[in-house]
């Protein structure tokens, strides 16, 4: 027969879960010689529930996770999977990035980003030239 004490009770008890709370994603940010790559799990969302929205050197991924059934809370013996609105904004680690090419993609409940670099010259000869004298009119 399993009994429960007080300590092993409250360590099963569910946690409260706020709706006005933002549950905040683990990410990956790497990057290739081309390309900034962002990637997140995201496993239980439909990806028509994800936004993606790059701003100067920002970028923000924000949905939603909805429950697949209502369950009374009492009858919870764990409760560690968050359900509701999430958000994560990071900053870009380059502003030399090409955010019209940005593409992001779902695959097996991982989101990735990929933000094209933009390549700058690194070098560059000027021709030098004379400056013109303005001749007035007698």
């Amino acid at each position: 027969m399993l009994k429960k004490n007080k300590k092993q009770a409250d360590e099963l008890a569910p946690m409260p879960q706020s709706d006005d709370a933002l549950g905040e994603l683990a990410i990956d940010v790497f990057q290739t010689p081309t390309e900034i790559v962002i990637q997140s799990p995201i496993a239980g969302v439909d990806q028509e529930n994800i936004d993606v929205a790059i701003e100067n050197d920002m970028i923000t991924i924000s949905g939603k996770r909805e429950k697949q059934e209502v369950v009374e809370e009492k009858d919870y013996f764990y409760q560690e999977c968050y359900w509701g609105g999430f958000s994560r904004t990071v900053a870009l680690p380059t502003q030399e990035v090409d955010i019209e090419k940005a593409k992001a993609e779902m695959d097996n409940g991982v989101l990735t980003i990929r933000i094209p670099r933009v390549q700058k010259m690194k070098s560059k000869k000027l021709k030098i030239g004379t400056k013109e004298k303005e001749v007035e009119a007698e």
